[in-house]
């Protein structure tokens, strides 16, 4: 089943497994402080200008059968981010797309939504990393847009996206924030739609938000729409560490060869070894064939990789298309001594030191 409530509710998004954020993730200079300050402030004062002035309210039943008024309501969700543990290319079909087989895993890494309805009629969205667009090229604005023309939803609405998932990265940041807009309006307009009906609408958007609403342990096919829950992975720390560069999709799926000498991982090894919570197992079937394109253009991604093995990760390898790189360590406290090596190398623009997310059974 999906998470639950409480996994999307949160006033205190996941800060990486530690307790001071800031002490592991490097992802927040001085400027983006100063930047999701002054958009913490908009926000509330946008909030507290449209509680005073808005007219729309919303209704709620009382036992009496009488009505009450209240102010307008918002959400505050997360967004959780994902790496693969698996990636394979089985094909290119004839219209251009590849068919993949992928182990999908939700890690506790997150974004922060916070959604307030106001009385403007449009979507407005602040984020804490100016170069994000606010527009419909986001698509948490995507995601608003499509409930809200097809359920003729009138009100406006406010969002404030703080990034703390790596952009462009392989971690399907976007998409999460796109399946956290899906479920928080879901709840916030009582639309009764349910995951799967949620799921439907997310593809029209991006093939990886139907996974970020399912959450947890899944095997994709096709073209990554075909999901299929898997037992829950076993829990284990896991570094994360994305360098400098930026990589095309684009670039790296029209320059993936698929021939005799392409080395395949062992997907169905990897599924046995999940189902057996075996993390050696599991460390040993992992591999993504999309590495056979970003290495060798791209050498800083196996330094990563080799740096998290040299300090004591099970395996490591890149997510998705990349360029980031995750680790998984079968104990605490040698992730964080590799999570601290890490930092002081210079390889990687952003750590962190994270850990797995499973739904509940």
């Amino acid at each position: 089943m999906p998470g639950t409530d409480a996994d999307y509710y949160s006033t205190d998004a996941s800060r990486c497994k530690t307790e001071d954020h800031s002490s592991v993730c490097r992802q927040c200079d001085w400027k983006e402080l100063i930047i999701d300050v002054f958009s913490k402030i908009c926000y509330h004062a946008y909030c507290i200008h449209n509680t005073i002035n808005s007219q729309f309210t919303v209704q709620h039943k009382e036992n009496n059968g009488k009505y009450m008024e209240e102010k307008m309501r918002d959400i505050s969700v997360k967004a959780l981010a994902k790496i693969n543990l698996g990636l394979d290319v089985v094909r290119r079909r004839e219209d251009g797309y590849h068919e993949v087989r992928m182990v999908m895993q939700t890690i506790h890494l997150s974004d922060q939504l916070e959604i307030r309805k106001t009385g403007t009629g449009r979507i407005a969205l602040t984020t804490n990393l100016p170069f994000l667009p606010t527009n419909e090229n986001n698509l948490v604005c995507k995601a608003a847009k499509l409930l809200m023309e097809e359920f003729r939803i009138k009100d406006g609405l406010f969002v404030r996206l703080h990034k703390r998932i790596p952009v462009a990265a392989g971690m399907a940041g976007g998409s999460t924030d796109a399946a956290a807009v899906l479920y928080a309006l879901n709840r916030l307009f009582d639309l009764g739609l349910s995951l799967q009906e949620l799921m439907e609408r997310g593809v029209k958007i991006g093939a990886d938000v139907p996974y970020c609403l399912m959450r947890g342990t899944a095997l994709a096919e096709g073209i990554g729409e075909k999901l299929t829950a898997l037992p829950p992975m076993v829990k284990c720390p896991v570094l994360i560490a994305k360098p400098q560069i930026s990589v095309s999709t684009k670039f790296v799926y029209e320059h993936l060869r698929l021939d005799e000498k392409t080395p395949h991982p062992d997907i169905d090894g990897l599924l046995a070894a999940i189902r057996d919570k075996n993390l050696s197992a599991i460390a040993g079937s992992m591999g993504n064939v999309l590495e056979t394109v970003t290495i060798p253009n791209y050498p800083v991604i196996a330094q990563i990789r080799d740096h998290m093995l040299e300090h004591g990760a099970v395996n490591a390898m890149m997510s998705g298309s990349g360029p980031t790189v995750f680790g998984l360590f079968d104990g605490e406290q040698t992730a964080r001594e590799a999570c601290g090596a890490m930092r002081r190398s210079g390889l990687a623009k952003q750590v962190c030191l994270t850990g797995i997310y499973n739904n509940v059974r």
